[in-house]
């Protein structure tokens, strides 16, 4: 029987054999929680509304909401309320508007979300020994953050921590994508390419009316100001648009091919079962195809939430 130091020298150079499907609210071995014991995480009984302070990363948020916003200030107050065909700017409005509300519940989702953060220090001697490893069997402990490191999972040095199914860490959401909150982060993408190629649209069409009449008639501003507005707006879609297009292409693709951005550019073997195409979907998604996956709202509890909002601050989260 080898001992347990001989075991935490050989979880550094070996693969895991723990799962990375396991769910760390249920106090799996996977996700590295004891329930009841001293290293406990995100368990059901200690539920934490997760933050990452990272200056850059809240930068970039800040900036990602500020320019939804004004997108929404010059597409309503520049474009559809001086518009003489109320029709036209009510169906625009009302669009343009719920999907800006949609991508920013996305954007919220994706930040607040744990992205399957392994419970930091629980690669303990004591711990070591309650999982009763066989004599030569050995799993993986991440030095960093002194974790058993589930399969599938890689330290994030900007989150600190050990993600399950970690993809990237994206400072425009200031989280990783990970396991949990990659449905987020994918209808994030999604409604972003979307109100940014509406706003093209609606830009051009602006452009071709005022064109036809004096400038105006069909705007509240001043003629320079209105065009300003107009070109910042447009080149501010055209960047989005292309920017969040590729990555949502490449986020379905790696869904639909089991396969993280990470695992893809270390070219990495996969050793677990794969699940391609609409499983892979499903198993992010959540269920069969349903209307609900294009819901950011889906699974938020406002009492939950309230709760979480007035809680303590500790650490790198916000925590009750």
């Amino acid at each position: 029987m080898q001992s347990s130091n001989h075991r935490l020298r050989d979880m550094e150079q070996h693969h895991p054999l723990l799962s990375a499907g396991a769910d760390v609210e249920t106090g799996s071995l996977a996700a590295g929680v004891m329930v009841g014991g001293p290293h406990a995480g995100h368990t059901a009984g200690n539920r934490t509304l997760w933050f990452i302070q990272d200056s850059c990363g809240m930068v970039c948020a800040t900036m990602t909401w500020f320019l939804v916003l004004y997108a929404e200030f010059v597409v309503n107050f520049v474009m559809l309320l001086p518009a003489k065909n109320f029709w036209y700017s009510l169906l625009n409005g009302a669009t343009f508007n719920s999907l800006a509300v949609l991508a920013l519940a996305s954007h919220l989702r994706t930040m607040l979300t744990d992205p399957g953060a392994v419970p930091k220090g629980n690669a303990t001697k004591e711990y070591m020994e309650s999982l009763q490893l066989k004599p030569g069997e050995v799993i993986y402990k991440c030095p960093k953050c002194c974790s058993i490191k589930p399969e599938r999972a890689h330290h994030c040095s900007i989150c600190k921590r050990c993600i399950r199914k970690m993809d990237h860490h994206c400072p425009w959401v200031n989280n990783c994508v990970g396991e949990k909150n990659q449905r987020f982060f994918v209808l994030f993408t999604m409604y972003i390419a979307l109100i940014s190629a509406h706003a093209l649209g609606l830009s051009g069409m602006h452009f071709f009316t005022c064109i036809k009449v004096q400038w105006n008639e069909c705007s509240d501003f001043s003629p320079g100001v209105s065009v300003l507005l107009l070109i910042f707006l447009c080149l501010e879609a055209i960047l989005f648009l292309t920017f969040t297009a590729v990555m949502f292409g490449t986020q379905i693709h790696s869904i639909c091919n089991d396969e993280t951005e990470i695992e893809r550019l270390k070219n990495e073997k996969p050793t677990w079962e794969r699940r391609v195409r609409w499983d892979g979907m499903k198993a992010v998604c959540g269920g069969p195809p349903s209307v609900l996956w294009c819901n950011p709202f889906t699974g938020l509890r406002l009492r939950r939430l309230l709760l979480l909002t007035y809680g303590r601050r500790g650490g790198s989260e916000f925590s009750v």
